[in-house]
């Protein structure tokens, strides 16, 4: 029996376009037909997010996602993923407290990393995501140790999402940046970098360096439609 996929979105719309796309187009690849899961998406306002994460009012923020998957639960979701890596800093309170089972970005991302066979490997992401705890921690348990760049490259990461790849602007000399930081974590022994902000790969890839990168937005979109489709138990 499958399973119909709700997504938490709109935060930001740039990577909830892409987790709709790549879960469709894996399915088609993987089986040449149309008969990909049902999926339901419940966009939020980012604005909000945005004024309670400069406040770090994380409880407003988890009470506003639970809402969100409980309004994914009444329109028919069996199970559901919160399109942002930065949200996962209230990951646990809000599984705690939603109606249907929630598939965690940094499980998924610990797990792939895991086969990969690395110990060591570099985040990017939002402020909050690298210089919080939940990344770090949720990798440790597989043991893998997570590093971050320095203090001003992490301030020139988090501007370059909130003020261009969020509103889908994409710059040449941004992306230079983020590969010189790519480069900067690789000297400090990361063996990969886990592109910990949906929005990153709209900037970097895996041609455009010679070490693995872990694109998570992909990454969760794999995992939830191999839940959809009976491929992997809801836990």
């Amino acid at each position: 029996m499958r399973r119909v996929i709700g997504i938490v979105g709109g935060l930001s719309p740039e990577s909830t376009v892409v987790y709709y796309e790549h879960i469709i187009r894996e399915y088609r690849r993987r089986f040449g037909d149309h008969s990909y899961p049902e999926i339901v998406i419940y966009s939020v306002n980012f604005q909000r997010f945005v004024d309670w994460m400069r406040r770090e009012e994380w409880s407003h923020i988890a009470g506003a996602l639970v809402e969100a998957v409980e309004k994914l639960y009444r329109a028919g979701a069996d199970f559901a993923l919160i399109a942002s890596n930065t949200m996962h800093i209230v990951f646990d309170e809000v599984r705690r407290r939603s109606p249907i089972p929630l598939i965690s970005i940094v499980e998924a991302t610990a797990d792939a990393v895991k086969r990969r066979g690395l110990r060591k490997v570099g985040l990017l992401g939002t402020l909050f995501t690298m210089t919080k705890n939940f990344y770090r921690e949720g990798l440790a348990r597989h043991g893998i140790e997570v590093i971050v760049p320095p203090p001003e490259d992490m301030e020139l990461v988090d501007k370059v999402i909130f003020e261009e790849l969020v509103n889908g602007v994409v710059k040449a000399e941004s992306r230079r940046e983020y590969l010189r930081i790519i480069r900067g974590l690789r000297e400090e022994g990361a063996q990969g970098v886990i592109l910990g902000c949906t929005e990153i790969p709209m900037l970097v890839g895996p041609g455009d360096v010679d070490i693995p990168l872990f694109d998570t937005t992909r990454i969760h979109a794999e995992r939830a439609l191999a839940v959809a489709l009976g491929e992997e138990d809801l836990q």
